[in-house]
């Protein structure tokens, strides 16, 4: 359970009374407290949700009758699912599961929404279950969360969130003051906002230096330099190092994302400057509070200034507005070495930098031994909850053949692998077969008798002819035309569609739709129930074919047809393998339950061994796909970007029987185009980057959305979006470097994809002779074209 203290939105520059609130994970439980009077309110945000909530006699009005009782509820579950943590708390406490009693709230119909209101008549330990088991890969039951929101009859004003593990050291930083405190090596340090929106400047010295006489503390010169990294940035280093080029921090979570490092703390010139002489500050604070230590006085202290919105504008200007960090909201670092440390809670409010009113940072040491999991938070929406960092089921595997990774939309997706690196890994999957983790693929069941109705309401294929069993690719589009994101979509049953895409917010858009639509359909999310590696390559169907047994109603891998998904079973393990990929070339994917990742992983290795089978990284995909012409969210269009914008105009039919969101704005940007996406060669092989502009003469006429130096080409290579008048194929542009003048690469304008353009190797039917493992071109049929959306 991941605990938020939520502050709901005021007047400028206000603060308001806050809430408690968390997210209760599906198929779990969730312990907390309430007062005699708070106001508990408990949502099913997407329906179907059941659930009991446990408390004292009396808390919450009348029990249930026949509820299961709570210790055998918690003793069916592992502590992943919260039922030993839930009953060592009830333990600590004093309070027997007996004690409590039940309360029965929502139901298998429940539309999205429904909550549960009450005021706790009296103060009461709360257990929440949310009954839920693993989700098989062709079932759409995911157990979902509920959101629980606690507002107290109390004020939460300075009260800092339960701490991460028994603390060491559990310190008050009181508004416009500092304090300073050791730590030892492999201790974790955690910086909290109590309040929201207060910044809190951090410093760290080598504690054995200091002893000696030597002062060595975090280096802002040396720290940007080994980190790659400019100054300032709105974010965190992994590490921070002094001027020996000791490491002597790290960052190990991070639930805000929005940092300043090594601007100066704010200083008496400061307020002298901007005439308030005499205002307290962070520097003479921390000269105050380390002098004791043997540390000299600065005048100002370059700082890692945590929670600082520092906005680094286009015009090389510095400037900055309020933190974007919510109460309870916090930085944990670990101690690399012994340190000597001080922390501000910054006294500045003559300006946003705190809100305009500095409140308390509090600081927490936990000891070494403490387990703690390296993520960032992310929020679906600006009012989510944050969530750290994920683990997908097959990272045991993944993280014993390689430490490069990187946080990809919120899950640990591996760079590449030591074994190999980006270049092997992208020959391996266009010569034999490649299987990655893309786990990260957010998934939405959406299910009931108006599902039909919904997707072809949300997206810009004509979902009615798709059959079951059949997938298809399409974009989802907002109301000016431009796209939230895209994906595909899998007929599971005749009211029964998976979404899987990119983004989140995929779910809140299609549940809204539902909702202002009265469409009866409920839209669950299953990313957390459904992962999935994906095998790719000309082997891949010789792999797999030995290794899932379908039933007989289902088709083989070998009688797989393009965008087909089938079901079955690897060594007894339900899985649902889907004709799909983002490489380009002959390829599956194969989805399965968490859980049973590791097992997965492990037999279809086994079954690639003869095959040359190799794991795969974000980087040998990036060059895949873009020489596939395959686009990516974010770099080859936005949501000020249409389909067509995108290259991806075949996924917007004209004969579609029914209007779709954005189908009209969509229809007029593609009668009167103003960009069109293209492919560029580029001369030479100076790097060209997304972002880089495209020049006919002085004048910019596009940018570059992707690029790659080509492996199998041989040549740099791009997507570009361009304007239509300079976008013809054969003509000449200039990539510009520098300041887009004084550096130009010539390129030449080219149809796209780049590689394999009428797409043989992925649509490759099943060979009847010679080399099973080898993709044999083959003309598709009329109707895999039309489901993939490739033009014929």
């Amino acid at each position: 359970m991941n605990q938020i203290w939520m502050q709901p939105e005021g007047a400028w520059g206000a603060r308001s009374p806050r809430t408690l609130s968390f997210s209760a994970r599906g198929g779990a439980c969730a312990f907390f407290e309430v007062e005699a009077g708070d106001r508990l309110r408990i949502v099913d945000p997407e329906g179907r949700q059941p659930a009991r909530l446990y408390a004292g006699p009396g808390a919450f009005g009348e029990a249930t009758p026949g509820a299961p009782p709570l210790l055998d509820t918690l003793r069916t579950r592992g502590d992943g699912a919260g039922g030993r943590s839930v009953e060592a708390a009830l333990a600590a406490r004093g309070v027997a599961p007996s004690d409590l009693e039940a309360h029965a709230l929502f139901h298998a119909e429940s539309p999205p929404g429904s909550s549960f209101h009450a005021t706790a008549a009296a103060s009461s330990v709360c257990v929440l279950v949310i009954p839920g088991g693993p989700m098989a890969p062709d079932a759409q039951d995911p157990p979902t969360d509920l959101r629980v929101e606690i507002e107290p009859a109390t004020s939460l004003e300075g009260r800092a969130p339960p701490p991460l593990a028994p603390p060491l050291l559990d310190l008050r930083v009181k508004a416009a003051t500092a304090e300073a405190f050791s730590v030892k090596a492999g201790q974790y340090i955690q910086i909290i906002d109590v309040d929201g929106r207060q910044c809190a400047d951090f410093l760290a010295f080598d504690a054995v230096a200091l002893q000696a006489g030597d002062e060595y503390g975090l280096d802002a010169t040396t720290t940007h330099t080994l980190m790659g990294s400019t100054a300032p940035k709105p974010g965190l280093l992994s590490k921070y190092f002094d001027a020996r080029m000791v490491p002597l921090v790290e960052i190990v979570q991070d639930t805000v994302g929005r940092h300043d490092t090594f601007m100066l703390a704010c200083s008496a010139k400061y307020y002298e400057d901007m005439g308030y002489p005499g205002h307290s500050n962070c520097t003479d604070n921390f000269n105050a509070v380390l002098s004791p230590h043997g540390v000299l006085p600065k005048k100002g202290w370059p700082a890692i200034n945590f929670f600082y919105n520092t906005v680094a504008g286009p015009d090389d200007r510095i400037t900055m507005d309020e933190p974007w960090s919510r109460p309870g909201d916090y930085v944990l670092l670990r101690a690399l070495t012994d340190l000597v440390c001080a922390t501000s809670s910054c006294a500045d409010d003559i300006d946003p930098a705190n809100g305009w009113c500095p409140t308390d940072i509090h600081v927490r040491v936990y000891d070494s031994q403490s387990a703690f999991s390296k993520g960032m938070s992310h929020r679906m929406t600006p009012d989510a909850e944050p969530r750290l960092t994920r683990e997908s089921g097959f990272h045991p595997r993944t993280a014993a053949l390689t430490r490069k990774m990187e946080d990809y939309r919120g899950f640990w997706v591996p760079t590449c692998f030591n074994a190999a690196g980006p270049l092997e890994e992208y020959w391996a999957c266009r010569e034999r077969a490649t299987i990655m983790d893309l786990s990260v693929l957010r998934k939405f069941e959406v299910i009931g008798p108006d599902a039909e109705d919904l997707m072809q309401l949300a997206v810009t294929r004509n979902v009615r002819k798709l059959a079951v069993n059949q997938i298809v690719y399409t974009a989802m589009c907002n109301p000016h035309g431009g796209m939230i994101d895209d994906g595909t979509l899998f007929r599971l049953g005749q009211n029964n569609f998976r979404w899987i895409c990119g983004d989140e917010y995929s779910g809140i858009w299609l549940r809204k739709l539902a909702e202002d639509h009265k469409l009866k359909v409920w839209v669950k999310s299953s990313t957390d129930q459904l992962h999935n590696v994906s095998v790719q390559g000309p082997r891949s169907r010789a792999i797999l074919s030995g290794l899932v047994v379908s039933p007989p109603q289902e088709p083989t891998i070998d009688e797989l047809k393009w965008f087909r998904f089938t079901v079955g079973r690897i060594d007894g393990v339900p899985v649902l393998v889907s004709r799909t990929g983002y490489t380009g070339e002959l390829g599956y994917e194969v989805w399965c339950h968490p859980s049973q990742a590791t097992a997965i992983w492990d037999s279809i290795m086994t079954a690639g061994e003869p095959h040359g089978l190799t794991p795969m990284g974000l980087a040998a995909l990036d060059m895949l796909r873009i020489e596939a012409g395959l686009v990516f969210a974010g770099y080859d269009f936005c949501d000020q970007t249409d389909p067509f914008e995108a290259g991806i105009g075949f996924t917007v039919p004209k004969d579609k029987p029914d209007a779709s969101i954005g189908s009209e704005a969509v229809a007029r940007r593609r009668d009167n185009p103003h960009k069109r996406m293209v492919g560029l060669d580029v001369t030479g092989n100076e790097p060209v980057g997304h972002g880089d502009p495209v020049y006919d003469g002085r004048t910019q006429v596009g940018i570059v959305t992707s690029a790659t130096k080509s492996p199998i080409l041989g040549k740099t290579i791009a997507l570009a979006r361009l304007d239509v008048s300079a976008a013809a194929i054969g003509g000449s542009v200039e990539i510009g470097k520098l300041d887009g003048h004084q550096k130009r690469l010539p390129a030449t304008i080219v149809a796209f994809p780049h590689f394999d353009p009428k797409k043989t190797r992925v649509r490759a039917e099943s060979p009847t002779r010679g080399d099973q493992g080898q993709a044999s071109p083959a003309k598709p049929s009329p109707e895999n074209v039309a489901t993939a959306g490739i033009p014929a």
